[in-house]
């Protein structure tokens, strides 16, 4: 049998029967991967018939076998001893299964659409070709996307003058259409050509191919072809009304080009002109939803609630029931941005509502999506995951092109909020390789801040800032919002100020991420912790009080536990009357909310507080054992002035004491002045015992450590009242602020190695420490019992 453009792939089928067919054959196995309508079924159609010429039989499955039961194939098994397998098969009875079906032969197994089976069906397909050798067994597979499992053929597009074999009796124009259409992809290019042919003799090819063929491209990326195609349709004398509709549907298909901005308005605009001077209802209607695409600005959602209505009263106007649905989706976008989740989900009742009367199975699908983004804002996880199921198989049997990613989104939600941020770094890495100048990396940024990879974070921060805050689109506030989290942890001052520039004109609304697949919470939650980075605290609890009420008003009790944990850390840093106790309620309720929901995240940063953090000498460096976090940091003297405050908890210590056995100090005059012996004395025994405190950290020895310290501090009292250090006459006020200024700076600057490295302990470190004249450990909430130094 013969396929356009399939040779050099039915010739590797060929080898694979022709080695199993004859005496004492070998197996083998071949992966076919490809996108919908790149001919896999007639592929694999034609393998069969391959099979049989040569007198192999053919036994046919479908992917979704091989979760259901693991190969539950009698017509494969027959009377093997691999027998039905449960679905909780071990590693042994999926090996023995394996074996079995690859001995015998020769016969063809052809499995369908692998990868819309699950991850154990690719694991048990992979371990079923490892054992083909053993008999004479050819297994085929299909799956969309690589399974990793190698040989694979990977089924592209026909060549245009391929494309023409299939569609001879079209013109030459008409064939170009098609071929850019349909990316050469054979189904899709059979259907194109067929709904042509129905078309009046006098129909246009170009002109019904630009504005009828969906798009093959997934949100934010670029069908190629179609824009060229309907570049080719502006090139001919067009009527007002199509050239509008042409015009709308370019500026529409553009959106994935990041740096097409200025030329997707210049279209946009001329389009929306022509509808309107046209009058058409249908046609301002559909240019109006072109023109929300094209122009996506974030800070429009009060014009696109408007323009959502004209929409939908226009499109009731001109009849056009899919036209008037989107313009329904889009007043639920708008709704949710602006923070009316009630609202909003009456706009998509209606928006479902109408999609069912139409039997329309796209909408179906993305009315299940945000059923389950919103079970996870409401903090019903398994509900969440179910539909987020069903959008999986509802979705793939609609056709839906970003189904796999649509899914994806609503599993990294759940997620998210369970606090698993570690399995979302790789995938967002990988999609922000694949759609480069839509700042995926910046959701890969937050994930690496969440699980404690502060130094990775503050990079990617560094690198994406300056084009991020000269950008715009569907997705930008959300990109804000998660660079917002990392700048709140390791930003500088002057990044964590323009972040929270760049965010304040959307204070009072969600972060909604393009279709709203996904809602990260309210925007005044990442202005508080900003707030808080700047030390701004006042301003931070405001925010944070104002995304809490907006939080219980919507019911997203989610975002309520991470709210309160970050007001609960203003608050204690602010440390104003009754602060205290409002910081202790707010973790409180949220441990409660964390512990119904399952929330892991929420609760490691609010587990019960260990009985014992330590601090201890390893080797040169320290080790900070904090519950669930150790990190080595080297050694300095803001770790020693950091242990000397841990060991005195709720005392305050001068500065002059935390710098001791510096540059030396004066006391007041009148006050008795030590002759030089004993100055001397005194520096020999400081030395000394400085030796005897470095020696017991190292040993562990915390009694030895603690008697030691006792005595060093008692003598540096006495050498405060007594005189200074190497006795230069030196005024007492301008050394103890030359103590305050160094010993602050030094300070902090240890505390934020330590958030970088250890972000609870470093948060908890910087609630708790007070600087000035007096230096001060003052336990905040989610601390230890106590320190062991």
């Amino acid at each position: 049998m013969t396929l356009i453009g399939r040779r050099g792939e039915l010739a590797a089928v060929e080898r694979l029967l022709d080695r199993a067919a004859t005496g004492g054959g070998i197996g083998g196995h071949l992966i076919v991967t490809g996108p919908p309508g790149a001919g896999k079924t007639a592929l694999t159609g034609a393998a069969a018939d391959l099979a049989r010429a040569r007198g192999i039989p053919v036994l046919r499955a479908a992917g979704t076998d091989l979760d259901s039961g693991l190969l539950i194939w009698e017509q494969v098994l027959g009377d093997l001893e691999a027998g039905e397998l449960p679905p909780d098969a071990g590693p042994r009875d999926l090996d023995r299964a394996a074996r079995a079906i690859a001995r015998g032969g020769p016969r063809l197994l052809v499995v369908d659409d692998v990868d819309r089976a699950g991850t154990r069906a690719v694991a048990f397909l992979a371990l079923l070709a490892s054992r083909l050798g053993s008999g004479a067994t050819v297994l085929i597979a299909t799956a969309e996307n690589p399974l990793g499992v190698t040989p694979e053929l990977r089924l592209r597009g026909l060549t245009e003058p391929e494309l023409a074999g299939l569609t001879a009796d079209l013109p030459a124009e008409a064939v170009h259409a098609v071929w850019l259409a349909s990316g050469g992809l054979p189904g899709a290019a059979i259907g194109l050509a067929g709904e042509l042919a129905g078309l009046d003799a006098d129909a246009d090819a170009v002109i019904h191919l630009a504005l009828t063929a969906p798009s093959r491209a997934e949100f934010l990326e670029l069908d190629v072809g179609l824009i060229r195609l309907l570049e080719a349709a502006l090139e001919r004398p067009l009527p007002p009304t199509t050239r509008a509709r042409v015009l709308a549907r370019l500026a529409r298909e553009m959106l994935g080009d990041s740096s097409a901005g200025a030329r997707r308005r210049e279209l946009i605009d001329e389009a929306v002109t022509l509808a309107r001077m046209t009058g058409s209802p249908g046609t301002i209607a559909e240019v109006l939803d072109c023109r929300l695409h094209a122009l996506w600005d974030p800070a429009a959602a009060h014009e696109r609630l408007t323009t959502a209505s004209e929409i939908v009263e226009q499109a009731r106007r001109a009849g056009d029931a899919v036209v008037e649905r989107r313009g329904l989706f889009w007043r639920f976008i708008a709704l949710a941005e602006l923070g009316e989740l009630g609202p909003a989900e009456a706009a998509l009742t209606a928006y479902a509502r109408a999609g069912e009367l139409a039997g329309d199975a796209e909408a179906a699908v993305v009315v299940l999506a945000r059923q389950s983004m919103l079970a996870t804002v409401r903090g019903r996880f398994d509900v969440a995951v179910t539909l987020a199921g069903e959008v999986a198989v509802r979705g793939r049997r609609a056709g839906l092109i970003d189904t796999d990613r649509l899914v994806g989104s609503l599993h990294g939600g759940v997620a998210a909020m369970r606090g698993e941020f570690e399995s979302l770094v790789d995938p967002w890495q990988a999609l922000a390789r694949r759609l480069p100048g839509h700042f995926f990396e910046a959701a890969a940024a937050r994930s690496l801040a969440e699980t404690g990879r502060g130094v990775e974070a503050g990079l990617e921060l560094e690198r994406l800032l300056p084009a991020v805050l000269a950008g715009s689109g569907p997705r930008w506030v959300g990109v804000l919002a998660d660079l917002a989290i990392v700048a709140s942890r390791v930003g500088e001052p002057e990044t964590a100020q323009a972040l929270y520039d760049a965010l304040l004109p959307y204070r009072g609304r969600l972060v909604v991420w393009g279709g709203a697949n996904t809602i990260t919470g309210p925007v005044d939650d990442y202005l508080g912790r900003l707030a808080i980075r700047l030390g701004r605290l006042d301003r931070a609890v405001s925010h944070l009080d104002d995304a809490a009420a907006l939080e219980q008003r919507v019911g997203a009790l989610p975002w309520l536990a991470h709210t309160l944990v970050a007001r609960s850390r203003a608050l204690s840093a602010r440390d104003g009357e009754g602060d205290r106790i409002r910081a202790g309620d707010d973790l409180g309720r949220a441990r409660s909310i964390a512990e119904r929901l399952g929330m892991g995240g929420v609760l490691a940063t609010l587990a019960p507080p260990a009985d014992e953090w330590r601090l201890s000498r390893d080797g040169d460096d320290w080790r900070l054992d904090a519950g669930a976090e150790t990190v080595r940091l080297r050694d300095g003297r803001g770790m020693r002035y950091l242990r000397a405050l841990l060991a005195a908890p709720g005392q305050e210590i001068a500065a002059l004491d935390l710098v001791a056995g510096g540059a030396g100090l004066r006391v007041p005059d009148g006050d008795p002045v030590l002759d030089d012996a004993a100055r001397t004395a005194y520096r020999r025994r400081l030395e000394t015992l400085d030796e005897r405190l470095d020696a017991a950290d190292r040993a562990g020895d915390a009694e030895r450590a603690a008697v030691v310290q006792a005595e060093r501090t008692a003598l540096l009292a006495e050498l405060r009242r007594a005189s200074g250090l190497g006795g230069r006459p030196r005024a007492q006020a301008g050394e103890a602020e030359r103590a305050r200024v160094n010993a602050t700076r030094t300070l902090w600057a240890t505390v934020k190695r330590v958030e970088s490295a250890a972000p609870l302990a470093g948060a908890h470190l910087r609630a708790s420490l007070r600087t000035g004249r007096l230096f001060r450990y003052q336990p905040a909430p989610g601390g230890p019992a106590r320190w062991r130094v």
